[in-house]
């Protein structure tokens, strides 16, 4: 336990900034899985709407320090990914060419 009364004050902070960023993370979290649910419904708008949203909280959160940049960048990659995969093996395949 802290004695000092800035160690007190300190402590008092972490915890605030704790409860703060686990709702940010879990935000995080919520967002994610509505792109993924949105893209195992194949419903793309959604999905796109979901994923434009969550590249902005995730840069968002990665400017505060919440999480690494390289950790909001890797999951927007993976969610594009994602989007651009399921619309590519939805989307008949092209035709041949004929002669």
């Amino acid at each position: 336990m802290a004695h000092s009364k800035s160690a007190k004050k300190r402590h008092k902070k972490n915890v605030a900034r704790r409860t703060v960023n686990r709702a940010v993370r879990s935000t995080l979290k919520t967002h994610v899985t509505r792109v993924r649910d949105a893209v195992t419904a194949k419903d793309f708008g959604l999905a796109d709407t979901e994923a434009r949203l969550t590249a902005t909280k995730l840069d968002r959160a990665a400017a505060r320090g919440v999480i690494h940049k390289n950790a909001a960048s890797r999951t927007k990659s993976r969610l594009q990914h994602l989007i651009r995969s399921a619309k590519t093996a939805g989307a008949p395949a092209k035709p041949a060419p004929s002669k």
